[in-house]
């Protein structure tokens, strides 16, 4: 299984930027997919996650009303387009997939099975 994220760039405070991530996960549905992020000298954190029919999605305080996470499933992709950047959004994003149906173990990394190599995200202020 592979994932692998992309999207990643250079932006100024106040933009936007949408992270992508694919799979070549064959039962793509049977996983909800996440975000996290990984700061310089922090743990990594959750950002969003959506269910496996894409009708629920959950987000980190800090990303309410800014990022918006999305899935096709039959591309197998899951994006998160992310807006109103901040220089504290400054990070490594993963994207990750776990099989669990229970929501409220989205938002901890231990709970994903798979992940992606990481996109870096730098917001100049």
């Amino acid at each position: 299984v592979q994932l692998q994220a992309f999207g990643g760039g250079l932006v100024q405070a106040g933009g936007s930027l949408r992270l992508s991530c694919t799979t070549s996960i064959f039962t793509f549905t049977s996983y909800a997919m996440g975000w996290f992020r990984q700061a310089p000298g922090k743990e990594r954190e959750f950002v969003a996650a959506i269910n496996w029919r894409g009708d629920s999605t959950y987000y980190a305080d800090s990303a309410k009303g800014r990022f918006s996470i999305s899935r096709d499933n039959a591309k197998r992709t899951v994006d998160l387009q992310m807006a109103s950047l901040k220089p504290e959004d400054t990070a490594v994003y993963y994207c990750g997939a776990s099989s669990t149906r229970f929501s409220t173990l989205l938002y901890n990394s231990a709970f994903y099975q798979y992940w992606g190599q990481g996109t870096k995200v730098t917001v100049s202020s």
